[in-house]
């Protein structure tokens, strides 16, 4: 194949974590019952787009934003700022979501997905 660099490919190490990441994360949700399980995986999931949201932004031989004659290209730290609001608000969320899981566990007397359906599907 014409242009195909093995070092190319194996320099976009970032792009390929974020793959992984994101497919475990996927996977972890759509294959598993149990609703705390779930959870983690919407939590790796996410940390997937953070890497990627970082990686995009990051400037090959950027510095930070101070403006000095010695400096010609700068960072933007925009993007690392939202990504900082974006763990918070992750964070809460995953509280949020473990929170609503114990109320389930109360309601239902299980975590497990396919239980609280047939309960449900019961009444």
């Amino acid at each position: 194949m014409e242009g195909f660099d093995i070092k190319t490919v194996l320099g976009l190490y970032n792009y390929w974590i974020v793959i992984v990441l994101a497919m475990a994360g996927f996977y972890i949700v759509i294959s598993r019952a149990n609703l705390v399980k779930k959870i983690v995986g919407l939590n790796v999931f996410q940390t997937s787009v953070f890497l990627f949201y970082i990686t995009m932004a990051k400037v090959d031989g950027g510095t930070a934003p101070i403006i000095e004659k010695a400096y010609e290209v700068y960072s933007n730290p925009l993007p690392h700022v939202l990504i900082l609001t974006a763990i918070v608000v992750g964070v809460a969320t995953t509280a949020l979501g473990l929170g609503l899981v114990v109320r389930i566990n109360d309601a239902y007397g299980t975590i497990e997905e396919d239980e609280i359906n047939a309960q449900d599907q019961a009444e």
